[in-house]
């Protein structure tokens, strides 16, 4: 269910739940109708994700807001701080607040966070559910103050955007494998490319084939369902840098032959195309954000199944670029697809390109479900990926690309192989992923972690997350081509 948001200088008589922000320190807002001795007393502080419903006998429900120290208020606080409204608000539909009008972040940055937080905590999956009711709020109040009116609008807009693409790289990865076929992706990327107005191609298994993709023809060799490759193209005038994403998008993976155990990891494996999804999502909100760099997507579609046609270990693929690859692990599957997509994006020789994939176990277990992984040959543009991932509160953490663990890919038999062994397994996975870069400036972000999440928590909802959709869009907006 969309969300209806506007700017208003007071609190419309619609509004059934109203968020105070209070901080630890200065004065509480006197709308409250409450001292700071009494929330003190109701166990409230005014520490970062508080909240304190004072409901009213006639009129909206109060909702006291934790916004921690005034002066360190930050975009990020505030897109936590109304995530936490949304939270405390339960199923009131209209909902209103003065967070955005809080001095020390400027209106613009505090009307994108406050309706990021808002939009994403009031995030529900309806999905194949015979109730349909989905998010609980309907509409969302800025209430600011005349002299940020202007900027509050302007942030509004772009909050609606971003947080919009996020809801839907989240829907795309939590809905079941059997009703997001790669064809179904292929299908929802011309959809949204065609209503966003972005150029979009798509290849089928024999163009595929005939073009040297033999990762992704390989992997999806034991499914009957085919594979798809989706190019998207946003060309602005005047484009100041040009950016390739790839977007890792199996469908669903079993493992194929080196097949997974029956476990929740396996159970979440439709998730396993969230790099895609993000990358979709991300081209699809970029017309709309005016964003002045163009950037072409490469979605590698296919699902990855056990069968007696099935690639099998032992069996050498030949990539786009020429390179041999000796299967060692049909579940290192990911970085096969995204080896012909990284190939072909180096041919166009962009200024800079970044892969988005649930690629290793081995990140999980280095960096928890709350940061993902990022690696790559140019610290200038690492560092704009992990600046990105600040700015949105999708953190990212740098592993080395240690190359002197590139001898664990060498093959007897082929240039490499698809496992470097049991150690090191995300280095070893980029250190793979370089060798079809062709020496454009590349980083590689691992979300395998932070794809989903048990349980609601801030502005992330149960399921699927939408991690890397508004990093990659606040990333090539604000791109700055290296000198």
């Amino acid at each position: 269910m969309s969300l209806t948001i506007e700017v208003v200088r007071t609190v419309p008589t619609t509004a059934a739940a109203v968020g105070v922000p209070v901080g630890t320190s200065g004065a509480v807002p006197k709308s409250l109708g409450l001292s700071r001795a009494a929330l003190t007393a109701n166990g409230f502080e005014g520490k970062p994700g508080q909240t304190l419903v004072v409901p009213a006998a006639d009129g909206p429900a109060l909702i006291a807001v934790g916004i921690g120290k005034p002066a360190d208020l930050t975009e990020n606080g505030l897109r936590s701080a109304a995530a936490s409204f949304a939270r405390a608000a339960g199923k009131r539909a209209a909902l209103a607040t003065s967070l955005a009008d809080l001095d020390g972040v400027d209106p613009v940055g505090a009307a994108k966070a406050v309706v990021e937080g808002v939009t994403l905590a009031n995030y529900r999956f309806v999905g194949l559910k015979n109730d349909k009711t989905g998010s609980p709020a309907t509409s969302l109040a800025l209430v600011v103050r005349s002299a940020r009116t202007a900027g509050a609008k302007r942030g509004a807009e772009q909050g609606a955007v971003t947080a919009g693409a996020a809801t839907l790289a989240r829907d795309l990865a939590n809905t079941p494998p059997a009703y997001m076929t790669a064809r179904i992706l292929a299908d929802k990327a011309v959809e949204i490319a065609t209503a966003a107005g972005l150029g979009v191609e798509v290849f089928n298994k024999d163009q595929l084939q005939a073009m040297g993709c033999g990762g992704i023809v390989g992997v999806n060799a034991g499914s009957t369902e085919p594979p798809r490759m989706v190019r998207l193209t946003y060309i602005p005038a005047n484009a100041t840098g040009h950016v390739v994403l790839v977007g890792k998008g199996v469908t669903y993976d079993s493992g194929g032959i080196s097949l997974k155990p029956s476990d929740a990891s396996h159970a979440s494996m439709k998730m396993d195309m969230s790099g895609a999804a993000a990358v979709l999502a991300t081209l699809g909100a970029l017309p709309a954000l005016g964003c002045a760099t163009a950037v072409t997507g490469y979605l590698m579609c296919t699902d990855n199944m056990p069968s007696g046609s099935a690639l099998k270990l032992g069996d050498v693929l030949t990539m786009r670029n020429g390179k041999t690859v000796e299967i060692h692990n049909t579940d290192a599957e990911g970085r096969l697809i995204l080896a012909d997509g990284l190939s072909l994006g180096a041919e166009s020789k962009p200024d800079a390109m970044v892969d988005i994939c649930t690629l290793t176990g081995a990140v999980l277990s280095a960096l928890g479900d709350r940061m993902a992984g990022v690696l790559g040959n140019n610290q200038a543009l690492i560092d704009q990926v992990r600046a990105a991932g600040t700015r949105t509160d999708e953190p990212t953490w740098q592993l080395p690309l240690a190359k002197e663990y590139r001898k664990l890919l060498d093959s007897h038999v082929a240039d490499m192989r698809n496992i470097g062994g049991p150690l090191a397994g995300t280095i070893t996975a980029s250190l793979f992923l370089d060798e079809f870069t062709n020496d454009v400036p590349w980083a590689h972000i691992d979300m395998a972690g932070t794809m989903k999440m048990d349980g609601d928590e801030g502005w992330l909802a149960k399921g699927a997350t939408g991690y890397g959709t508004r990093l990659l869009i606040d990333l090539v907006t604000k791109f700055t081509p290296f000198s």
